[in-house]
C-alpha cells in the first residue's frame, strides 16, 4: 500500500501495518468536525460512546444509547464520506446475546453508513466478534481499560501491570484476531506489554495510553484540541488550546454587543 494512500477498506488497515505505516484515528461526533478531519491527515474516525461524557457531561459511557450512536455516526459519515468510520456499540447492546449483537450492529451500519463497529472485551466476546464478522460486519476489538467495565475494574486504571493480567491480555488479543477482528484498541496498557501484543498480531493495534509500540494511535478529539482543560491524563498531548480561544471569542462578542460595536452597519440589512 502506498505511503500516501488512504485506507478505503478494513483490509487496508492490515496492509498499513505490514508496510509499517502508523495509523491515525480520532474520535468524532458531528459533521462539522468530520469535514475538518476529512481535510486533515487522519485515517480513521471513531464515533465513540465517549460522546456521552464529552458532549453529554456524564461521568461514564454507560448511558449512551444505540439511537445516539446511529445519529452521530450518520452525521460523521455525511461530513467525511471518504474516511473509514467505526462506531462504538453501547453498553448492553452486544453483551446479552449474539443475536442482539448482530441485530444492533447491523442497525448501526444500516442506519449510519459506517464501515464497522467497535466492542469491548476479549475471550468472552470472541464468539460475538466471529458471528458479526461472518455476517459481513467489520469489528475493532478493545482491550485494557475498557470504559464500559470501569466499575468492575475499580476505576480508570492501567491494566496489565501484573503477570496474570498481562498474560490474559495477550491471550485476549489473539482470541480477537482469531475471531476475525480487523484491529484491536489497547487502552491504558503498559508500553512494553502493548508492544509485545502488537508484535504477535497480524492485525493492527491502536493505542491510547499504550505507548509508541502500537501500530497506530487514537485520542478523543476534544481532549486533543484542549477543549476539556480539566482532563489531564498522562497519555494526553494537547495540540491546541481551543478552550481559551472559545472563552476569549465569547468575551469579545459580549463586550462588542454591550458597547454597541456589534452589529455594525456592515452586519445589518436595509
Amino acid at each position: 500500500m502506498a505511503a500516501e494512500a488512504r485506507p478505503r477498506t478494513v483490509l487496508d488497515l492490515v496492509a498499513m501495518k505490514a508496510a509499517g505505516r502508523k495509523i491515525t484515528m480520532l474520535t468524532c461526533y458531528d459533521a462539522l468536525f468530520a469535514r475538518l478531519l476529512a481535510a486533515a491527515d487522519i485515517d480513521l474516525l471513531l464515533v465513540g460512546d465517549s460522546l456521552h461524557q464529552v458532549l453529554g457531561g456524564h461521568e461514564t459511557t454507560l448511558g449512551a444509547t444505540l439511537d445516539q450512536m446511529v445519529y452521530h455516526a450518520a452525521s460523521v459519515r455525511r461530513g467525511a464520506p471518504d474516511r473509514l468510520v467505526f462506531v462504538d456499540l453501547p453498553f448492553l447492546t452486544y453483551q446479552v446475546s449474539i443475536e442482539e449483537a448482530i441485530r444492533n450492529a447491523g442497525r448501526v451500519l444500516a442506519g449510519s453508513g459506517a464501515h464497522g463497529v467497535k466492542l469491548e472485551g476479549g475471550a468472552a466476546m470472541a464468539p460475538t466478534v466471529r458471528a458479526l464478522v461472518e455476517r459481513g460486519i467489520p469489528v475493532l476489538g478493545h482491550l485494557g481499560l475498557t470504559p464500559q467495565s470501569v466499575h468492575a475494574l475499580g476505576g480508570y486504571r492501567v491494566q496489565g501491570r501484573d503477570e496474570l493480567t498481562a498474560n490474559r491480555l495477550m491471550a485476549d488479543a489473539q482470541y480477537l484476531e482469531d475471531a476475525g477482528a480487523c484491529g484491536v484498541v489497547l487502552e491504558l496498557v503498559p508500553a512494553p506489554l502493548a508492544a509485545r501484543i502488537s508484535g504477535t498480531l497480524t492485525v493492527p493495534t491502536i493505542g491510547i495510553g499504550a505507548g509508541a509500540g502500537c501500530d497506530g494511535q487514537v485520542l478523543v478529539l476534544h481532549d486533543m484540541l484542549g477543549l476539556n482543560p480539566d482532563f489531564s491524563p498522562r497519555f494526553l498531548r494537547r495540540y491546541a488550546d481551543l478552550a481559551s480561544t472559545v472563552r476569549e471569542a465569547a468575551d469579545r462578542f459580549a463586550a462588542d454587543v454591550r458597547s454597541g460595536r456589534y452589529p455594525g452597519p456592515e452586519h445589518s440589512f436595509e
